[in-house]
């Protein structure tokens, strides 16, 4: 059997309108850091993506992303606080859904990249 000793996990995301979606991601609490004109890589306390200057309709219409946060309630006030919104066209919230498995949150992104953040019970 293999052994994994991974590290972590980095997915792949487009942007539409590349500087657009940098500020998106800076506004909504990442770091970024610039690794060439069309990639940056986003984190938040060890874990990250990476977003490209890159759009095809049908993968970013087809791209989620699950983010499990602590409480998912708090976390859901401080996004919406945010205003994202209003301040950027195409974002849609979806508020906190209480599931089997536990509770979570819906944020599409400038692009229409689906955010899901999840708290497990």
């Amino acid at each position: 059997m293999m052994e994994h000793k991974a590290k972590s996990i980095r997915p792949f995301i487009g942007a539409k309108n590349f500087e657009l979606s940098r500020n998106f991601y800076r506004d909504l609490g990442f770091e970024e850091s610039v690794l060439a004109p069309n990639m940056s890589y986003f984190k938040t306390k060890g874990l990250g993506f990476y977003l490209q200057d890159a759009y095809v309709k049908d993968w970013i219409d087809n791209s989620m992303i699950f983010l499990e946060v602590e409480d998912v309630d708090r976390f859901w006030n401080e996004l919406r606080a945010l205003d994202l919104a209003n301040k950027y066209e195409g974002v849609r919230l979806v508020p906190v859904r209480k599931l089997h498995w536990g509770k979570e949150c819906f944020l599409h992104d400038p692009a229409g990249v689906l955010w899901h953040f999840g708290e497990f019970s």
